[in-house]
């Protein structure tokens, strides 16, 4: 039996990377990562390689069933490497894979928060959002509406979410936000690699969905300025200790650490290109140059949910990430923060440069 195969990977692009794939067919079925073969790819058409040494090889590291075509088909998201087989420069999937095991004992999870607009398919204007200067009624009655005078895209969101679901991708919420035509998909809690491999995944089904209905999803930290809402990628984050009794402890240690780091966390676009744009101090942010962290505080850096702080244990929420930010390198920011020796951006030289 032959069976599709879509490969997918993170291309070069700098400061933000953005998704490739291609299909190939092979024998089915195929259970396990260790039954794909290693494919390659043009690496000078993605920002990876030049012309006179184009070859960069796929090296798959996780399989979910492919739920547009059903059937065997699967789609594997892949490591990409330099012809000897070595984690590429643009590869930030290897450095957390590194990183994640070296503090496994701390049984970290992650959970991704994934904001995004939905624009027409000329990828100029938000979905049904007025033509020429018009702008639609100001922000307030989108979050979280119903009705067709609230809510823009429905029917791709809901289409998006069942796919996630029959691909085992751990997506656990979806709602409208504040911008009208704005989305948010919520993916985890899982552990630092499966929440940010099953985050790629999500987002390479949303672009994927929205070429059948002719609609762009984009993840613009700042769609439309003004008095409008940017689009952030809220990073939930804890270990074993925090979520302990007497957990909080540890939290507010935590807090205090990334508080130190602030600066090289938003330095080089680790939290996203453009992140300047939408850490203003308005609009449910804190400005880029401060760092705060409270309890239920939306304004904030980080915010300790209310229920947290009631439990004693639980978790934090960074809400610094950008909409477009990278989920290994925000991954491994946090981890090495809060577990390590401090975070040293220079593992990320590849994308510290425009």
């Amino acid at each position: 039996m032959k069976i599709m195969v879509e490969y997918i990977w993170i291309d070069g692009q700098r400061p933000t990377a953005r998704m490739r794939s291609k299909t190939r067919i092979l024998k089915g079925p195929i259970k396990r990562v260790s039954q794909l073969p290693v494919w390659g790819f043009d690496g000078s058409s993605t920002e990876q390689a030049t012309t006179q040494s184009s070859d960069c090889g796929l090296v798959p590291v996780r399989i979910v069933p492919d739920p547009l075509n059903g059937g065997s088909d699967i789609l594997v998201l892949c490591e990409v490497t330099l012809p000897n087989g070595t984690p590429h420069p643009s590869n930030t999937r290897a450095h957390l894979r590194k990183l994640a095991s070296r503090y496994a004992t701390t049984r970290a999870l992650f959970g991704f928060e994934q904001e995004y607009t939905l624009y027409d398919k000329d990828g100029v204007r938000p979905l049904r959002w007025p033509e020429g200067a018009a702008f639609p009624a100001p922000q307030g009655k989108y979050y979280c509406g119903v009705g067709c005078d609230e809510v823009y895209g429905r029917k791709l969101i809901t289409a998006h979410t069942h796919a996630c679901r029959k691909a085992g991708i751990a997506i656990y919420g979806t709602n409208g936000e504040v911008m009208p035509s704005q989305w948010e998909f919520q993916i985890g809690p899982l552990d630092p690699l499966g929440a940010a491999d099953h985050l790629w995944l999500a987002r390479w089904l949303l672009y994927r969905m929205g070429e059948d209905v002719e609609i762009v999803a984009k993840l613009d930290p700042k769609p439309i300025a003004g008095n409008w809402n940017g689009a952030g990628c809220h990073t939930n984050f804890s270990t074993a200790a925090m979520r302990r009794k007497g957990g909080l402890r540890a939290i507010y240690a935590a807090c205090k650490k990334l508080g130190m780091q602030h600066a090289a966390h938003i330095a080089d676009h680790v939290y996203g290109e453009d992140n300047h744009k939408r850490l203003t101090g308005a609009h449910e942010t804190c400005k880029i140059d401060t760092f705060r962290f409270g309890v239920g505080d939306r304004g904030g850096s980080i915010r300790i949910p209310a229920q947290v702080a009631e439990n004693g244990k639980g978790y934090l929420e960074d809400r610094r990430p950008a909409a477009n930010m990278d989920p290994y390198r925000v991954a491994y920011a946090l981890l090495e923060t809060v577990c390590g020796r401090g975070f040293r951006n220079e593992v990320f030289n590849y994308f510290a440069n425009k």
